[in-house]
């Protein structure tokens, strides 16, 4: 048997990956250690050099290319290994911050501010808030009841790109307290008279914390979850 290099449909193999043109080559399934690509590796080697043709003996050039082979495999299950080490570590990391927010109040995207009473009897409102890819000669902030009648109009001018943050006194039109629930806001943004991008922000307590394959998800009790990279203040 005269030798060769170790070619592609070995390399699947050992990599765990079928290859398409072996129709007959089985799955390889789990996760393996580089040490044991390497030792599926060299039994390989060794079964190709006891059964190769005497006369046609491996030489130094073959050897070396199948030794490169082996380094190869084993460099990139143990990169994998680091990555996958690393993603673990991130995770970990993300659901930790996110479990400090437990309690918090938090800015993320929605267009909905909530009226109720304060501990004092007074009227009060959540925070509202905004996120301007760039700055605005002025603000348009409207603000309307379950019925789409406008409660409040204002207009904030020379507003900074980023995100911004504002209040309502939980009043209407004529400067009287609104009745308690859940209202809509909407914003428009001017540049030079042109509209440009605003993302209306409303505030929202955090009550819980899910993990899952996608990341850490925040429970916001009345409003939707939310990712922790939709958070876009702390308050």
């Amino acid at each position: 048997m005269a030798s060769s290099v170790i070619g592609s449909n070995t390399l699947a193999t050992i990599n765990g990956t079928p290859n398409a043109n072996s129709a007959n080559e089985t799955r390889t399934t789990g996760a393996e250690s580089s040490q044991d690509l390497n030792d599926r590796f060299m039994t390989l080697l060794i079964t190709q050099m006891q059964n190769q043709d005497p006369t046609k003996p491996m030489d130094n050039s073959d050897m070396t290319a199948q030794l490169a082979q082996i380094n190869t495999v084993s460099g990139i299950q143990e990169l994998n290994d680091s990555l996958g080490e690393i993603n673990n570590q991130i995770d970990a990391g993300k659901t930790l911050q996110a479990s400090s927010l437990i309690g918090q109040g938090v800015m993320v995207p929605g267009s909905t501010v909530r009226v109720g009473e304060g501990e004092d009897g007074s009227t009060v409102a959540t925070p509202l808030g905004a996120e301007l890819e760039t700055g605005a000669d002025e603000l348009e902030i409207t603000i309307t009841n379950s019925s789409g009648q406008v409660v409040h109009q204002s207009v904030e001018e020379n507003v900074p790109e980023g995100v911004q943050a504002f209040d309502w006194p939980g009043t209407g039109m004529d400067g009287n307290a609104v009745a308690e629930g859940a209202y809509n806001v909407e914003m428009t943004a001017k540049v030079g008279g042109e509209e440009v991008s605003v993302t209306p922000l409303n505030y929202a307590l955090v009550q819980g914390v899910t993990s899952g394959e996608s990341g850490p998800t925040l429970d916001l009790g009345t409003s939707d979850s939310v990712a922790l990279e939709d958070v876009r203040q702390i308050l």
